[in-house]
């Protein structure tokens, strides 16, 4: 005798990859096709008025679907994950009441984890410390951050990269905080994303392609007036706004303050920009859920085939049968 099976979780999309890998083509293509609305996943759209270093989606492709959790803070307002999760869920949660398909889209694999997999409980920010350790790494050198970090706590010291200034910081800071190692915090329970089932896709193209478009893109950003945005950026929120320390504004700051020619600041920008794709495959390729597709997210196979795989998936799991 057949019995009624509570009604299934709702379906979630995710689409992941490294930068310039074509997410955004992708989430829109899969946004047409299935009734979706998409649900930003990158730590500098949020900023309002970054747009050229932030390779938004174009207000045209906005005006296609509707898209969430861009544009949502000024500059001089921090975002950290835990902001980004709560904001991302309640968007998510709209678009599924409305009937929609949510569809995640970005390469921030921290915001990423804290949407999907929850934070752990970490202490409120120290800002006085931040700013101490911050005037310590300009002064020494981030490699002598981080090796505080590796005396208070060798495993996180070999996780993280000793140029990822903010994310030693953030460790050092939790681990004095909690008079504990962040690595043992991070075993504490975390509040999982409950309610969906989730597909996870990873763009994964060709490296040599990737870094190409990767490099043209730093080119483009320069070329079409990243220096000027910045300058506006710098008039209004000063040059000690946090949001301009990333990758693409850092590099024209330094060209504002006379310390790279235009010529240097697109050659360490686009640098920049294929490291960072390096970490972002490293670190998407420890989900083992994830789905790889391995060319852009603007290829027509790639499509057709991530078309097939969302289909699938949005097919109701077969009744309980008792």
């Amino acid at each position: 005798m057949a019995s009624h099976s509570p009604q299934p979780d709702a379906p979630l999309i995710v689409v992941a990859g490294p930068t310039a890998s074509g997410k955004t083509a992708l989430a829109l293509a899969l946004a047409q096709q299935f009734s979706g609305e998409i649900v930003s996943c990158d730590s500098v759209a949020v900023y309002r008025g970054m747009e050229i270093g932030t390779a938004k989606p174009t207000l045209d492709e906005r005006a296609l679907v509707p898209h969430h959790l861009i544009d949502v803070f000024t500059p001089d307002q921090p975002c950290t994950a835990g902001d980004y999760s709560r904001l991302a869920r309640e968007a998510i949660a709209g678009i599924t009441q409305r009937g929609r398909l949510p569809i995640v889209a970005g390469g921030t694999g921290l915001y990423l984890r804290a949407l999907l997999d929850g934070l752990f409980p970490a202490p409120q920010r120290h800002e006085p410390l931040r700013e101490k350790l911050r005037t310590r790494a300009a002064q020494k050198s981030p490699a002598h951050l981080h090796r505080i970090l590796a005396r208070l706590d060798p495993a996180a010291a070999t996780r993280i990269h000793a140029n990822d200034t903010p994310k030693v910081i953030r460790a050092i800071e939790v681990t004095l905080a909690a008079r504990a190692p962040i690595t043992e915090q991070w075993e504490q329970p975390r509040d999982a994303l409950t309610g969906y089932r989730v597909l996870r896709l990873g763009l994964n193209p060709p490296r040599a392609e990737l870094y190409d478009k990767i490099n043209r893109r730093a080119y483009e950003m320069f070329a079409t007036g990243l220096v000027e945005e910045t300058t506006q950026l710098v008039e209004t929120y000063g040059f000690q706004c946090r949001a301009l320390t990333s990758l693409g504004y850092a590099q024209a700051v330094a060209v504002l303050r006379g310390q790279f020619t235009r010529e240097d600041a697109v050659a360490v920008a686009a640098q920049g920009h294929r490291n960072y794709a390096k970490r972002q495959l490293t670190w998407f390729r420890k989900d083992p859920q994830i789905h790889w597709l391995p060319n852009f997210g603007s290829d027509e196979d790639t499509r057709r085939e991530a078309i097939a795989l969302v289909a699938r998936h949005l097919k109701p799991p077969p009744a309980l049968t008792e």
